[in-house]
């Protein structure tokens, strides 16, 4: 990226992260900020704690690039879990149903596969950021409060399954942007008329930036220390 300790920030940079396991992504931010120095830094789409992967982080002027970048598509790995649901879609809750596999076969989980391909409508997950009456929906979720999320629609361009170990299955998804994978997940287990939740998830690419060219934070800090 050519980053070093001469780089002006406030000028505007666009860096890549490798987000780690249980940081949001305001803690990446916040840190990124911390080192260099300057107040005017966000991130370009939200991952979530659970995910890992590519967060755009974008410094000083570059920061109206922002919404350009959210708006590109978005690829991501990871895998579903079969046989049980959970509240979040996701390991943040505990397990509320479980259910048995014996009627799922490789054959099932490819044409379900296929059914999400195109233009879909799906909900958000209550464990997600979207703000209800200027909360977000996790707070209402984590404090037992029922809300209701609009629908919205989103493009699945390309789904594939790449290995399949039941209880997991492991995929590849290419979408648009405002796409909850963990809603997939959940939806997913309902068209196999079982359960699924999200058990792991890799954010590899938004639009031309990947996750190849990204770095750690603590790597990113260090070159700056060195410098």
């Amino acid at each position: 990226m050519g980053i070093s300790k001469e780089t002006n920030f406030a000028e505007g940079q666009i860096l890549l992260f490798n987000k780690e396991l249980k940081w949001t992504s305001f803690d990446l931010v916040k840190k990124a900020r911390n080192i260099v120095g300057i107040k005017k830094v966000g991130h370009a789409g939200t991952l979530d704690p659970l995910a890992t992967g590519l967060l755009i982080v974008c410094t000083g002027k570059a920061t109206k690039l922002i919404q350009g970048i959210q708006d590109a598509e978005k690829e991501y790995t990871g895998s579903f879990t079969l046989g049980a649901t959970r509240p979040s879609f996701d390991k943040e809750t505990e397990i509320d149903a479980s259910f048995p596999l014996d009627n799922i076969t490789e054959d099932n989980i490819y044409e379900v596969a296929k059914s999400f391909l195109g233009l879909i409508e799906q909900t958000p997950p209550i464990y997600s950021a979207v703000k209800i009456n200027g909360k977000r929906a996790y707070e209402h979720a984590r404090k037992g409060e029922h809300v209701k999320l609009r629908s919205r629609e989103v493009e699945i361009k390309e789904f594939e399954i790449t290995n399949i170990e039941l209880p997991e299955v492991y995929f590849r998804i290419r979408c648009s942007k405002g796409t909850y994978i963990r809603t997939i997940a959940n939806d997913f287990g309902i068209k196999l008329n079982n359960g699924a939740y999200l058990s792991s998830l890799v954010r590899t690419r938004i639009g031309e930036y990947n996750l190849d060219d990204a770095m750690s934070i603590k790597g990113f800090e260090k070159i700056l220390k060195e410098e």
